[in-house]
């Protein structure tokens, strides 16, 4: 409510020992805090009191320090310009305070206010400047609890950011197959490849298959229809038959022609019927073949299935046989060695009679260290085949946990564009209010100019 009156206010008024308080603690320090006190506004406002006050509240709202209030704007060609040192600090002050009133909504201050202050228009005019104060404070209070959420969430995408960084980091580690693995990997491929193809050309001779028997038992269908068919013809004969034995009476020869006829056709249907259930007893059997025939390649498939197992169990077992074909090799080649020492030794036996004992003592020795030499080899290769068990493990292990962290990552993208839609709104509405304040304030700053210059004109 915009009035030119201080009878009707928007604001409450306060009683002199809040205000006093307020001023104390919000807008003055150090000494001038402690020597402010109640009796600078009451019973009657000190001038000076009040002047201190109000330019304290302009250098906290518009950075407007007290000394700026007593610089003197006027050119050198004036005469005696210490004379204009107090009114211009006096002038400055009513015009700012005039500016920053209106937003405070109280319009009617004047000179008197600043020159000789009353009470109750003091009191008015502080209360509303300490509203004013309150709404600032809840409004950059709310403004910095805005920038604080704009900083963690900025902090959360940078977070969420290093993150997907990092979750595609072990994405391609566990994605990309070590080069130690590449061989056996593409060796798989190309197993797995030869399987489905072989599992393709069984299907579709399965459903080759499966063609023929829906063909046969349509076939098997449409005899069957024209069996009850001969069968309805043969009930409609029989009825036309007792109708005309019904309607013969006179003429014998006739009779004995259609009798004749009739048994020809009854034999031929007779005969009709019996091959069709020749037919019937065929198709039957195609039919019984049929699903035998499904059930002989279904046995074939799991065969075929149990004989690729076994085919790749017997490359295992046929290169463990190659690695002991090569530690075979290996140790021959050492008992051949061992067997040229022993020709040596035995050209050196009857030198050497006593020392026989020893050498047969350490004979036993390289015997026990060979068969323990084996027995490491077969365990290692044991081992060999627990790792590559392992290893497959692993690789299934691995495919999992890429899959959860493609949805984790999908997921933190999604939390990420949605705490980024919610930042980018904050700031830009802060940057709206931020412009719109700034335009208030110009537009106070240009009014309290021209009102300078209008001063200046009448001085």
């Amino acid at each position: 409510m915009r009035n030119g009156t201080m009878t009707e206010n928007t604001f409450p008024v306060y009683k002199v020992d809040a205000i006093v308080t307020f001023f104390r603690t919000e807008v003055l320090t150090g000494q001038e805090a402690k020597h402010f006190t109640k009796n600078d506004l009451a019973p009657s406002p000190k001038p000076d009191a009040v002047q201190r006050l109000y330019m304290r509240i302009l250098q906290l709202l518009y950075r407007f320090k007290p000394e700026c209030h007593y610089m003197v704007p006027f050119s050198e060609n004036i005469q005696h310009p210490q004379l204009h040192e107090w009114p211009t600090a006096v002038m400055s002050v009513y015009l700012r305070m005039r500016q920053f009133l209106r937003m405070c909504y109280v319009y009617d201050f004047s000179l008197n206010d600043l020159l000789a202050p009353k009470v109750k228009r003091t009191v008015t005019i502080l209360s509303g400047i300490m509203n004013y104060l309150h709404f600032r404070k809840q409004r950059l209070d709310m403004t910095m609890g805005h920038q604080e959420r704009f900083r963690e969430d900025m902090d959360k995408l940078q977070a969420y950011s290093r993150g997907t960084k990092d979750a595609q980091k072990k994405m391609d580690k566990l994605t990309t197959i070590p080069p130690e693995q590449q061989a056996e990997a593409r060796e798989l491929d190309s197993a797995l490849s030869d399987l489905q193809t072989n599992t393709m050309h069984q299907y579709q001779e399965v459903n080759a298959i499966n063609e023929n028997i829906a063909e046969w038992k349509t076939e098997m269908a449409e005899k069957a229809q024209k069996l009850t068919q001969l069968k309805v013809d043969v009930a409609t004969l029989k009825e036309n038959i007792g109708k005309l034995k019904s309607q013969i009476v006179e003429s014998p020869e006739e009779m004995k022609i259609q009798m004749e006829k009739m048994k020809e056709n009854v034999k031929n249907i007779k005969l009709a019927i019996e091959t069709a259930d020749e037919r019937l007893v065929g198709l039957q059997s195609n039919v019984q073949g049929v699903t035998h025939s499904e059930a002989d390649i279904q046995l074939i498939f799991k065969l075929l299935q149990d004989l690729q197992s076994s085919m790749n169990k017997t490359q295992q077992h046929q290169e463990e046989a190659q690695a002991l074909v090569c530690v075979y090799e290996a140790q021959q080649k050492e008992l051949k060695n061992h067997g040229v020492e022993e020709g040596q030794l035995k050209r050196s036996l009857g030198m050497k009679m006593d020392k026989e004992s020893k050498q047969h003592i350490r004979r036993q020795k390289k015997k026990e260290i060979k068969d323990q030499y084996i027995e490491d080899v077969l365990g290692q290769c044991d081992n060999v085949h627990q790792k590559r068990e392992q290893i497959a493990d692993q690789i299934q292990e691995r495919d999992r946990d890429s899959q959860h962290l493609r949805s984790q990552m999908t997921n933190l993208r999604d939390t990420c564009s949605q705490e980024t839609e919610k930042a980018q709104d904050l700031f830009d509405r802060l940057l709206a209010a931020l412009d719109h304040f700034h335009k208030r304030i110009q537009n106070h700053v240009v009014e309290g100019n021209n009102d300078i210059v209008k001063m200046t004109a009448n001085f």
